[in-house]
């Protein structure tokens, strides 16, 4: 049950008047040639229309072959982790920083002990590794 009060009664040439001012307006704030195409909106090409699809398909398939490629030669992860660009552990990415720190913190401890338990140069010389003139105490050395 439509209402017959909302009939629109105004004269077509009114109508069509508005509809071409509005036509209009819409065209002068239509976006360039150039601004579609760097918005993909446009193919950016010389090809015929007629050839744009064959163009694009063909396009993605050279794409697809030379990732395909690629992703064959791709060293595998020990090989990356030969080459030191992978880190040799399982631990989550976020944990790998706390990890290396704490990697860092036990080399440096090791080497602090090693060097606190290492042999004076008198036992050295005593044992015959050093010789009395190796003594790296001594000015002359």
């Amino acid at each position: 049950m439509a209402s017959f009060d909302s009939i629109d009664e105004t004269p077509l040439s009114t109508a069509s008047h508005e509809r071409r001012n509005s036509l209009e307006k819409h065209l002068q704030t239509r976006p360039g040639m150039q601004d579609l195409k760097d918005r993909h909106i446009l193919l950016d090409t010389n090809v015929a229309p007629a050839l744009q699809a064959a163009r694009q398909d063909l396009d993605r398939q050279r794409a697809q072959d030379n990732l395909k490629k690629n992703l064959e030669r791709r060293p595998d992860r020990e090989e990356l982790i030969e080459r030191n660009i992978l880190p040799a552990t399982n631990a989550a990415p976020a944990l790998q920083a706390h990890a290396r720190e704490l990697e860092k913190n036990m080399l440096a401890d090791n080497l602090e002990h090693k060097i606190q338990s290492r042999p004076q140069p008198e036992d050295l010389i005593e044992q015959g590794i050093l010789e009395e003139d190796e003594d790296p105490r001594s000015p002359t050395s």
